[in-house]
């Protein structure tokens, strides 16, 4: 059994060896030395468990229970880990790393992928077991690494502009904004509003973790940046890049976003814009279901509506969200997990997911049926966003390349540095990450 080893040590250990075997096809073209599955068997039927993140919309056990119902000798026990995507990472890395088999199948960030892959701590799986030229070509493309199939597209996602139907119509705005500067002269009439008192306009998600990353990625590319190109080579110390930061941190100076979101992760978010704190709100589909609750339990239900993200220019660009079922390659009973992965991504729950959570669906079809259009409005943009979504770096160093981008856009988010020094010190940063046998 190897030895714990930290996050920042791990992946450049696996970068090595994979350079000193490239001989052996390390992180090559050949499926068996990619993976811990080799030629692709999977064997073993039994108890597996299923790892993902804390289930905030409560779906979950029910799809446990169908699966549980009609095996009851292969169950699959849910061990819910933290909200916070960091922390979510950390511990399927450290069960990874000291090859335990108490993690079966995972349920992966789709950014994961690469980093997981490259590592061999998930396993290569067959694509003829997947209608993946069912599902939209920007979720498969998540799930894959060197052109192989590592993760199966459980749900996809992408960043929409929630905004309140109710308040710009009473201020006179005809439709929602499609750029930044659009929003905020939005927001100046809407504030004015004796229903409006106490409000401010916009939040997202800024607290030092993921969804920060997430933000600033999409405040670059929404200005003609890029964080890195097809190749994971960065380039954000341009004026793109700065415009896109100068939007974040002039909005938290001159109050458009408020101080406190500064420690917004995305429930915080959800639960400003749900009690009618802000106007509009950068945030997940998931969101949609919980905010037009009926029970009293939203103050906001039947008054709002979603739209594209705003842009500098024009229609902003969301980060390519989502979450694929991956396979530990130190799991046992891998006959079942294959199985239970496959039933988990089919289409039938994921359009349950869909009905009951507004997790939006790997499928292409989901969004064109008519009568899920009438029940969700909100589908022709989320596929909008899905399918003009960019990836965030899709890079080997991920953990370290996101630790990066979240210090830096943090430091300027809170005034410690101009936009402009804290982009210089990220680009130099991520070379240094991004270039092999560094």
């Amino acid at each position: 059994m190897r030895s714990v080893l930290s996050r920042r040590t791990a992946v450049p250990t696996a970068l090595a060896l994979c350079s000193l075997l490239a001989a052996s096809g390390c992180g090559s073209g050949d499926s068996s030395s990619e993976s811990g599955s080799g030629d692709m068997t999977f064997e073993g039927r039994g108890p597996i468990t299923y790892v993902a993140g804390k289930d905030t919309t409560g779906t979950m056990q029910a799809q446990l229970d169908r699966w549980n119902k009609k095996h009851p000798d292969q169950k699959v026990t849910f061990i819910e880990l933290p909200t916070d995507a960091d922390a979510q990472r950390q511990q399927m890395i450290q069960n990874a790393e000291t090859e335990s088999d108490a993690y079966t199948v995972l349920s992966l960030d789709a950014v994961w992928t690469s980093e997981f892959a490259a590592n061999r701590w998930i396993d290569q799986l067959p694509k003829d077991e997947f209608p993946l030229d069912t599902m939209l070509q920007p979720v498969v493309d998540t799930a894959t690494y060197r052109g192989k199939l590592y993760a199966a597209p459980a749900s996809s996602d992408g960043g929409l502009l929630y905004y309140r139907t109710d308040l710009l119509e009473q201020a006179g705005v005809a439709e929602p904004p499609a750029t930044w500067d659009e929003m905020k002269k939005a927001c100046a009439k809407v504030l004015k509003l004796p229903e409006a008192e106490g409000m401010t306009c916009y939040t997202g998600q800024f607290e030092k973790y993921e969804g920060l990353t997430v933000n600033f990625s999409e405040a670059v590319h929404s200005a003609g940046g890029v964080v890195t190109d097809a190749n994971g080579k960065p380039n954000v110390d341009t004026p793109e890049a700065r415009r896109g930061l100068d939007f974040l941190v002039d909005s938290f100076e001159d109050g458009t976003i408020a101080k406190k979101a500064i420690t917004y992760q995305e429930e915080d978010g959800r639960r400003a814009f749900q009690k009618g704190d802000v106007v509009f709100m950068r945030q997940w589909p998931y969101a949609y279901a919980l905010l037009n609750k009926k029970d009293g339990s939203s103050d906001v239900a039947g008054k709002f509506d979603v739209a594209p993200l705003p842009g500098a220019d024009g229609p902003g660009t969301s980060s390519l969200g989502g979450h694929n079922l991956a396979l530990a390659s130190s799991a046992k009973n891998k006959a079942t997990a294959l199985d239970f992965m496959k039933f988990l991504s089919n289409e039938e729950n994921t359009r349950k997911n869909l009905k009951a959570a507004s997790l939006a669906p790997p499928y292409a079809t989901l969004y064109e049926e008519q009568e899920l259009i009438e029940k969700y409005p909100y589908l022709p943009e989320l596929k909008e966003s899905i399918v003009r979504a960019k990836p965030r770096p899709r890079v080997v160093r991920y953990g370290d390349v996101t630790r990066a981008i979240q210090e830096e856009a943090y430091a300027a988010l809170n005034g410690r540095k101009s936009s402009a020094a804290a982009l210089k010190s990220l680009q130099k940063s991520l070379e240094k990450l991004t270039t092999p046998g560094q």
